[in-house]
């Protein structure tokens, strides 16, 4: 399972802006972003914008405009972030959480694969439940997170 280009960016995004939460300069605008984090500055404007539709983050217009974390880092979980901007976890269709994204598929009660696709659904859901957004960006040592390279 490979996640988007969006949710990577959004990712990396939404740890831009937790690097500065409470601090004075909290509030960054798109163009300083973009160019920070080497992302398409028309692309992150869609990914900004489907995160505030989510209220996970807020943006001020004006000269001193820009975008801010809507919460604390430490209150954002990483599932809320990638759901935000995949839509869905499922790792296939039937096991969908969401029942608007659930497909009815009538192989259900004869299918040998379902109870692997549902397993992969539960752990991969409470894994990215279990992580925060300060977890991405002051990793705890004790859980094995590395900090990547920029």
């Amino acid at each position: 399972m490979e996640f988007s280009k969006r949710t990577q960016y959004g990712l990396r995004a939404m740890a831009y802006l937790a690097n500065s939460f409470g601090k004075k300069e909290s509030i960054h605008s798109l163009k300083e972003i973009s160019k920070k984090e080497k992302i398409s500055f028309d692309y992150l404007e869609k990914i900004l914008s489907k995160l505030e539709k989510k209220g996970l983050v807020g943006s001020k217009r004006g000269v001193q405009g820009g975008y801010f974390l809507n919460r604390r880092p430490n209150k954002i979980k990483i599932i809320e972030i990638i759901k935000a901007l995949e839509g869905t976890m499922a790792p296939v269709k039937c096991v969908a959480k969401e029942k608007s994204k659930r497909y009815k598929c009538p192989q259900r009660r004869a299918c040998k694969t379902f109870n692997v696709w549902q397993k992969v659904q539960e752990v991969l859901y409470s894994t990215l439940n279990s992580i925060t957004l300060a977890d991405l960006v002051n990793p705890p040592k004790k859980q094995g997170f590395k900090q990547g390279k920029k």
